[in-house]
C-alpha cells in the first residue's frame, strides 16, 4: 500500500471520523466502563473548531483510514501541552485499516506541523495498559515518558504522558 493521504478534515468526513474513531477505541477496550467519553471523542465538529483535525486516506480507495486532533496550549482539547508545546489527541485508526500505516503517517504530520509553528516538544497521553502498538509507535518515533506529567481525569483512568522533544529552529544567518 502506498503511503496515506494526510490532509484536514472536511465537514463531509465528520460522521465517518466520529464512527472510525469510537470503534477504535473500543475494539482497543479504552471505552469500557466509561461514561461520556465515546460522546466527545464522537463530538468531531467541535474537535475540528478547536484545534486542527487530520485525517489519512488510502490515495487509491479514498477510504478514510484514520484521524487526530491536534492541539495548542490554552485550547479546549489540550490537556497538557505547555508554552512552546503543541499536544496530539484522539489519535484513531480504523480497526479493519489497522496495520497500514495510518497511524505513523498521521503522528509524523502532528510533529511535521508543530515544528512549522517553531514548537519545543510534542506531547501526548496513553492510557495505561492499552494499546500497545501505539506505545511501540510512540518510542520508535522518539517519544519519551514524562511520568512526572502523568495524571488521571477520574478514578481507574490513568494517562502517561510521553513528549517527543523537537529541534530548535536554526537562527537567522548573520550579515557578514
Amino acid at each position: 500500500m502506498s503511503d496515506p493521504l494526510i490532509r484536514l478534515i472536511e465537514p463531509a468526513d465528520f460522521a465517518a471520523v466520529a464512527r472510525l474513531t469510537v470503534a477504535a477505541y473500543e475494539a482497543d477496550g479504552q471505552l469500557k466502563g466509561e461514561t461520556g467519553y465515546a460522546d466527545v471523542l464522537a463530538d468531531v465538529p467541535a474537535r475540528a473548531e478547536h484545534g486542527d483535525v487530520l485525517v489519512a486516506v488510502d490515495r487509491a480507495s479514498g477510504q478514510l483510514l484514520g484521524s487526530v486532533t491536534f492541539v495548542l496550549p490554552g485550547t479546549r482539547y489540550a490537556e497538557m501541552c505547555g508554552p512552546g508545546e503543541a499536544e496530539f489527541r484522539m489519535l484513531a485508526v480504523d480497526p479493519t485499516a489497522q496495520g497500514r500505516g495510518a497511524g505513523a503517517a498521521l503522528v509524523e504530520a502532528c510533529v511535521t506541523r508543530a515544528i512549522e509553528l517553531g514548537c519545543t516538544g510534542v506531547t501526548i497521553c496513553v492510557r495505561e495498559g492499552h494499546a500497545e502498538p501505539a506505545h511501540r509507535l510512540y518510542r520508535r518515533r522518539g517519544f519519551v515518558r514524562q511520568p512526572e506529567r502523568d495524571w488521571s481525569p477520574f478514578p481507574g483512568v490513568n494517562l502517561l504522558a510521553l513528549r517527543l522533544p523537537l529541534p530548535l529552529p536554526d537562527p537567522p544567518a548573520r550579515p557578514r
